[in-house]
């Protein structure tokens, strides 16, 4: 059965900002879908659209079988979310907190109670339950919405890039918990994340979403089979010209199937690539161009990204975190 789908989802803001522009998805229940993408893709855009929080400009959106915009109360009953600003009251404790989202849901006070010291334990919050939360620093507060956001012990949980600002050993212990819950409970997960390792780990099906589309779909290792080719990558000294000189060269070399020039590298598609990386620095030798770094790597998300849209979602990410 289907958890979650969308037809033609489309979000404009105007002027004429096409942030969502007319996606399909079909979720099927018991399963974690990534969605991957740099900022600005339109992720969350399309969480909240599912989420109830936003209205779509057209198309239609069900989420457990209900329409999102006519029975949008019921779906919001249904589901748990995390979004990417954590609304949290400062002068609660996180204890209390939970508790109250718990009653809100119409838990049994017992089962409040275990519940809460239950995710507690999960997000790694126990030594500060009993703070209040306006002390929390930001991954911690982050932790905390994401236990609030599974309090009601949902089927189907939107987490909008959980593990954003967390540490290594809290961003692992987030990921067990998913795989837990998805595993023992066949909890529904929509996932949005920029980060690879992430959407590979955790995710049956990877949608990747660049400038409101969707421009590849399938599992994490279809997807890489997909470029069925190695990938070398030459950082190369780009002065007067000599990238696209290297890129122009190195396409004339037998059995190259694309190359790509993005942040100072020549990115080379090639179907046996042990053989091919002796070709293409002797060639760029004769060319004159002075090559920094060679690497030779199989297929990941990263390059199916890049394949699919010309640049780099790593890349994207260093940026927003730059700006930030």
């Amino acid at each position: 059965m289907t958890a979650i789908v969308a037809e033609q989802l489309t979000k404009r803001f105007p002027p004429a900002i096409d942030a969502v522009a007319g996606i399909d998805l079909s979720i099927a229940r018991g399963q974690v879908f990534g969605f991957l993408g740099p900022n600005g893709s339109g992720k969350t855009t399309t969480v909240r659209m599912l989420t109830t929080l936003l209205r779509p400009t057209s198309g239609r959106a069900a989420v457990d079988g209900l329409d999102v915009t006519r029975h949008s109360s019921e779906v919001r009953r249904r589901i748990g979310v995390a979004l990417q600003d954590a609304g949290l009251d400062d002068l609660q404790t996180g204890r209390e907190l939970l508790a109250l989202q718990g009653l809100l849901y119409n838990l049994d006070p017992r089962r409040v109670r275990e519940r809460a010291a239950e995710l507690l334990e999960v997000v790694d919050l126990v030594d500060a339950a009993d703070r209040w939360v306006k002390t929390y620093s930001g991954g911690m507060k982050r932790r905390l919405d994401l236990a609030a956001a599974l309090m009601h012990e949902p089927k189907i949980v939107f987490l909008d890039e959980p593990t954003t600002g967390l540490d290594p050993i809290s961003r692992e212990s987030i990921w067990r918990y998913v795989r837990e819950l998805n595993a023992n409970e066949g909890v529904t997960f929509f996932l949005t994340t920029q980060y690879l390792e992430e959407a590979d780990r955790l995710a049956d099906v990877v949608a990747i979403m660049d400038r409101g589309r969707i421009v590849a779909q399938g599992s994490p290792a279809e997807l890489k089979a997909s470029i069925a080719t190695d990938v070398i990558t030459v950082r190369i000294d780009g002065a007067g010209g000599a990238l696209e000189r290297a890129a122009g060269a190195v396409r004339r070399i037998e059995g190259i199937e694309d190359v790509r020039t993005v942040d100072g590298s020549v990115v080379i598609y090639v179907r046996d690539g042990s053989r091919a990386v002796a070709r293409v620095a002797v060639l760029l030798e004769e060319q004159s161009v002075h090559v920094d770094e060679v690497t030779l790597a199989h297929p990941t998300l990263d390059d199916v990204f890049l394949r699919s849209t010309g640049h780099h979602i790593e890349a994207d990410e260093h940026q927003a975190e730059a700006a930030s």
